[in-house]
């Protein structure tokens, strides 16, 4: 590491509370309609978003909002909302597309930038990959469009400075997402973990992490089905607020927030 890494004065732990939209895109872009069976993601927009919006809202955390152009297109008002109330939003691919995108890519990027930048006080400047979709070109694109982060990786345990080309920049942060540690998705959808086995682990992993390096990024989805939308599951949530607030040193950051606190002080990280 160029230097060792550092928080603000006074925090020793950094928690990022984030919420993939993923709405009905997640069922459109698979060419299944957002219907019957299918209409787990159309909760998002109805009951869980909003349900997430009030929880934030009540603890007064900064939390960061992914959403795809499609899902902002069929709710314009909630993206407005989120806008509105003070919480970040990022851009998380157009129909969250799950296929290998090729020459498509910039123009979907570009397409739900334009369509969430149309509905906010500012245009994005953070970016989460849809179904982990990235390529090489993806960075060089986000630059170019203005943003300033990408939470997409797995393969840190802090943030770090982006490279392109192996040229390390100063003015774009990556901050890693645990997709399978940190994350609603593999618990409810695989495993079928009970909500109260998914809270325990959740919490013995903020435990670790406040000991060791002090980054917790963590990310639900406010779906039905396999999400965190619903009031049990949500509650979860809530009481995983409650148990970080217990220690001493901790800060709630938006994802757009510690980039650019990151950014600031990047001599201190890789």
């Amino acid at each position: 590491m160029k230097g060792a890494h550092r928080w603000p004065d006074g925090v020793r732990c950094v928690v990022c509370l984030t919420v993939d939209f993923d709405g009905p895109s997640h069922e459109t872009g698979r060419r299944l309609r957002p219907l019957g069976g299918h209409a787990h993601g159309r909760y998002s927009g109805r009951c869980g978003v909003p349900r997430y919006l009030d929880l934030f809202e009540k603890h007064g955390i900064p939390a960061t909002f992914y959403v795809p152009g499609y899902d902002a297109e069929c709710y314009p008002d909630l993206v407005r909302e989120i806008d509105r109330r003070g919480f970040e939003v990022g851009a998380h691919g157009y129909l969250h597309e799950a296929w290998e995108l090729g020459d498509e890519e910039e123009a979907l990027l570009v397409r739900s930038h334009d369509i969430l930048g149309g509905l906010l006080s500012r245009a994005p400047v953070g970016w989460r990959s849809p179904s982990g979709r990235k390529s090489a070109r993806t960075m060089r694109v986000l630059r170019e469009l203005g943003y300033r982060y990408d939470s997409s990786d797995k393969d840190y345990d802090l943030p770090y400075m982006v490279r392109i080309d192996g040229k390390r920049l100063d003015d774009m942060v990556e901050l890693p997402s645990s997709a399978y540690s940190l994350d609603d998705f593999p618990f409810y959808k695989f495993s079928m973990t009970p909500t109260s086995e998914v809270l325990e682990h959740w919490k013995q992993e903020f435990d670790a992490i406040y000991h060791e390096n002090g980054y917790f990024m963590h990310m639900v989805h406010p779906r039905s089905g396999w999400g965190s939308g619903t009031a049990a599951r949500a509650r979860a949530v809530e009481e995983l607020i409650r148990h970080i607030r217990r220690y001493e040193g901790v800060r709630f950051f938006s994802v757009a927030g510690l980039a650019e606190w990151v950014q600031a002080n990047h001599e201190h990280f890789e």
